[in-house]
This record gives C-alpha cells, structure tokens and sequence, in this order.
C-alpha cells in the first residue's frame, strides 16, 4: 500500500491511543480543585490515575474514527456461525427510548405500563415456546444457562435425589460444559455420530440414576436438527433427569417448533439472536430462561404477575418458597425486553416463523453455491448455518485463518472459524434472514474467488493478509500468552 504523510488512507483516519493524544491540563470540562484537607473516604488519599487530558472535539473526533474501523450489522454481511448477527430494526430502538426514565426501585405503583410490556412478552416467550413460565432476570445466554441448571439442581435437592453428572454432547455450545461444572456437576461428554448428530447408543449407555440431566443444542452447533430429540428426551425423563436445551439457535425453528414439544425441561433463548435485540459488547443482553411445569415453582425471583388490581412483583421467599431466589440485582435488562417485544410485534406470529423459515433458506442457498468449491463438513442440507471443513485446502499451503484474514481485505468479517471441534479447521457460516439474495451472491462470489485463488497457488494473497485493514496481522498466540494490559508512556532521551 503506498504510504502517505500523515499515515491516513483516503479517509481511513489513523488513529493513535487516547493516551497518546494526552495534553496535560486540557479538558473538555472545567472542574474546581478537589480538596486534599478533607478526606470523605475513611481515611483513603486522592491519587493521580492517569487519565488523559483531551478537549470536547479531540474526544468526539477520536472515538468517532475509532467507530470508523469496526465492522458492524449496519456495514454488512456479519456471518459468524452460532451468533446470529441479524439487522436491528430501528423501530426496536424509537420503542426503548419510551422505558428510558425508569428506576428499578419505583414504587409499582407507578411503573404498570413497564410490568405490562414485560409480562407481555413473557406470554409471548411461553407460547412460542409452550412452555409454563419464563424467567426474565438472566442477563445473556450464558446466565441463562446458569439460570436453568440452578434450576435443575434445585428440583433435585426436593426430591432429596444427589445426581452428579451432566451429559453434555460434543456438538453442544462451549459454554455448556462451564455451566454445569460452575454449579457443581461432573460432566460426561457425548460423542458425535458421523452425520453430526448426537450419537444416539452412546448417550444412551451413559444413562443411570447419577445422570442429572443432559445439555443439548437444537438445532446444533453443526447447524443440524437433532431427529432424535423426542428419544432422547423419553430416555431422560425415564432415568428422572432433566433435559435442558442450549436455545442459542432457536432463530432456526422460531414458530415452526415449540421445544415444550420436544420434551424439553428448560430453554434460554438469547434476545439479541432470535430477537434481534443489540448484539456483542458484552452486554447489555438478556438471556430468558423458559421452564416446564416440572421447574417453574423453582424460577428465580422476581418475576410478574397479573392481578385484580393490575401487575405485581413477586419479590419475596414469602411468596415463592420454592424458588432458587435471585440471580440478578433487579428484573432485567429492561431495554432488551422491550426491544424484542417491539420485534415480535411488529412480525407477529407468521412473521416469526418466516424469519426462520428465510433463516433457513439463506444458509442453505449458501451452501449450494459453495458445496463444490469449498467442503462441507456434512452430506445434505443445513438449518440455519452452513458448516465447512478445511479438506479444500489441502495441498494450497493456506490453513483456515488464512482464508480468514484474506476475507478481511475483500471487506467482510470472518465466519466463526475452527468451531465446532468436532470439525477439521471448520468454517461456520450464518447468513441470518436478513441478508437478500444480492448479498448472499456478493459474499458468495466473494468466497469462491478465494478458494479459487488458494487451489491456484497464490498463497502471497492469503500469507500477508489483511494488508488492506487498518491493522495488520497479529501474532495472537504471542498476544494471548504476553498481553500488554496497561500502556506506558515511552520517555524519548
């Protein structure tokens, strides 16, 4: 790339660490000299901590162009496999902003309208779902998660029953087996048959009275149905374990299956993946937690409900002994509720199930365009994603993370690359229903290009890449092993 002056490409601005635009005494703000005579901090001394000095406009200028170097939903295609990066319509958005002014310790009294949205969307959660209640407290997919095998633990701490093994398949969500060793359980992996299944007999050999339950994805990480879930879940049920399912791709089956009908205890569903509430960040999310009639005495607190005089909330062991009580502060992410609320709404119920329906078809139409220049991990068609082993780059000397990063200078983000493991260097794609046809071509095109380009032998193209980013290359093992965490001014001599 030919070099400029100032290090700028066009209008790709380079953009140095705020604290290397550090002007001491410059702000953005005046503020009166704190005092050093008085302390109101039991004794604890005011320190220096070393934060940057910038006025308004150098702030607003360089998070700007900070913003101007991610890739996001609004720029394009986002096809991170189990992620379900899909537009967010702006409606959600205009409808949040009326619960903007709320405080979690108002009297209820006065927040009737908020307790009816919420508990409206916990009628809709429940009959997508057919399930008994919801829990609407967890804060992401993998709280929701903790939320249900509390949950789970909780039932079988009534029944005086001590089982200590989760049964968790090797296709299933990497946050599964963390869960259940988080609340105390021993985990037994499940191998995957050849087809990308759960392996039917060896499940069912691991099955006795010291089985908990068993943590399931469906439709899996391979982007797979599980035909046999109604068996499986008869054969838990049987040993009196329960069936708990990862519901992070719910999107694929939304309106089309109701997990209650599977034979499922309990189910998170993430908002942001089904729901289209914001993604990513690291909150704020939402994970509700849908439960069946054997778990829902044993919901966290609190949840809503309806009376004669209006909507309450059921706050107390006094109301709810069973309960596994609290696992978050107040009820929930209140702006997410609302959001997804606003989604469903706005769809309706056959809207819904053509989001999976069209979820379905987009990856399915991808990986027909894809099958005879890329691999497939598996023979015949696929649920929401489309999965991809490396065997079509053998021999090219171009490894996956290689035709990832050469993605990255064809203006796309990478696809969840080298998961599930159960997959050789795996590529795992989905297109979400958001994407039109143009799009999914473009990408498409896009990704035969490359391949085309790796069988050929020009491997300089895959070996330097991306070396049109803001940002070159990595060493991620050195960075992961040796992180830099803090900066340090460097002093010129």
């Amino acid at each position: 790339m030919t070099s400029t002056f100032t290090g700028n490409h066009g209008l790709q601005i380079e953009e140095p660490l705020i604290f290397e635009l550090d002007t001491p005494g410059l702000s953005g703000t005046d503020w009166p000299e704190a005092s050093t005579e008085t302390s109101y901090l039991n004794g604890l001394e005011r320190v220096q901590i070393g934060l940057p000095g910038l006025s308004e406009p150098m702030v607003v200028r360089h998070y700007t162009r900070l913003s101007q170097k991610n890739y996001s939903i609004d720029t394009g295609l986002y096809p991170l496999g189990s992620c379900t990066m899909k537009h967010n319509p702006r409606l959600n958005e205009k409808v949040a902003r009326f619960f903007g002014d709320l405080h979690p310790l108002q009297p209820v009294t006065t927040l009737q309208g908020a307790l009816a949205v919420i508990h409206s969307l916990a009628e809709w959660l429940t009959r997508l779902t057919g399930m008994a209640g919801v829990a609407l407290s967890p804060a992401a997919g993998a709280h929701g998660e903790l939320c249900g095998i509390m949950a789970i633990r909780k039932a079988l701490e009534a029944r005086n029953e001590h089982r200590p093994i989760i049964l968790v398949p090797e296709s299933a969500h990497g946050t599964n087996p963390a869960t259940a060793a988080a609340c105390g359980f021993q985990v037994r992996t499940i191998p995957a048959a050849e087809d990308g299944r759960v392996d039917l007999p060896a499940l069912l050999s691991q099955i006795n009275d010291e089985v908990a339950g068993i943590m399931l994805t469906n439709p899996n990480t391979c982007g797979l149905f599980e035909r046999d879930i109604i068996d499986i879940a008869e054969a838990i049920h049987k040993a009196g374990a329960y069936f708990y399912c990862d519901g992070a791709n719910f999107n694929a089956i939304v309106g089309k299956t109701r997990p209650a009908d599977l034979g499922i205890d309990c189910m998170h569903i993430n908002l942001h993946k089904t729901f289209s509430t914001p993604h990513g960040g690291g909150g704020p999310g939402s994970g509700p937690v849908v439960l069946s009639e054997r778990l829902i005495q044993y919901a966290p607190l609190p949840y809503v409900i309806r009376t004669e005089k209006g909507f309450d909330l059921i706050e107390s062991y006094d109301q709810a002994p069973a309960s596994l009580g609290r696992i978050k502060g107040f009820h929930g992410q209140m702006g997410m509720l609302t959001r997804a609320l606003a989604f469903m709404m706005s769809h309706g119920r056959d809207g819904l199930k053509q989001v999976a329906e069209d979820a379905v078809l987009n990856a399915n139409y991808i990986l027909a365009r894809l099958k005879d220049h890329l691999s497939p991990a598996f023979v015949g068609s696929c649920m929401h994603e489309a999965l991809f082993d490396d065997t079509f780059l053998d021999e090219t000397k171009v490894s996956t993370l290689d035709f990832a990063k050469a993605m990255i200078d064809q203006g796309y983000h990478p696809m969840t690359m080298y998961f599930p493991l159960v997959v050789s260097g795996a590529l795992l794609m989905e297109p979400t229903e958001s994407e039109s046809k143009r799009s999914l071509d473009e990408f498409c095109d896009t990704l035969i290009h490359l391949a085309q380009q790796a069988k050929s032998g020009n491997t300089e193209l895959f070996i330097q890449a991306p070396q049109l980013a803001p940002r070159r290359r990595l060493d991620e093992t050195r960075a992961a092993r040796h992180p830099k965490l803090r900066w340090v001014k460097e002093v010129k001599v």
